[in-house]
């Protein structure tokens, strides 16, 4: 167990937290626990490969502790009535395809796709989409859905680079 994988679990701690908060009416303050677990997923991946930390167990729970954040936002928006059935549901089927599948390959011997700056970006586009819906602006639900067409162009992509580094040589 190391610094990065500590701050990890911590995110899968905060994920109730944020819950909590959220639902006894205080989504800013539970934007700003979201916001809390994002500054923790930059310094864990930083510490990781400065310090050359990285771990397979890490590999495994960063992203899941991601997805699993994203997954409680997305639940606890559409139960508030903030985003739509839709959206939620786009935004779900994503996030739960993207652990599912990584889950799958990785028990099967696949290599698994290593964050890139699309993803990265995503990640950061998301978080302003849940901003401007807790602050609700104006313009919030069309930028989600920006947001959420953006984030399947983005796993597409991690797709064609999974079957890249997953291509099986041919016997000469």
């Amino acid at each position: 167990m190391n610094a990065p994988n500590l701050l990890t679990i911590s995110r899968f701690l905060l994920i109730p937290l944020f819950v909590v908060v959220f639902f006894t009416g205080h989504s800013v303050s539970a934007f700003w626990i979201l916001v809390l677990a994002g500054a923790t997923d930059v310094l864990d991946g930083y510490l990781a490969r400065s310090r050359g930390q990285v771990t397979e167990i890490g590999s495994m729970l960063d992203p899941l502790a991601d997805k699993t954040m994203m997954i409680a936002v997305i639940i606890s928006l559409l139960i508030s009535g903030m985003i739509s059935w839709q959206a939620a549901a786009a935004m779900f089927i994503r996030d739960a395809g993207m652990i599912i599948g990584s889950a799958f390959f990785h028990f099967r011997g696949k290599k698994t796709v290593p964050a890139n700056a699309m993803g990265k970006l995503t990640t950061v586009l998301y978080y302003f989409a849940i901003m401007f819906i807790i602050y609700r602006f104006p313009f919030a639900e069309a930028y989600l859905w920006f947001v959420i067409v953006f984030s399947f162009a983005t796993s597409i992509m991690y797709i064609f680079k999974f079957k890249s580094i997953n291509r099986e040589k041919l016997p000469e």
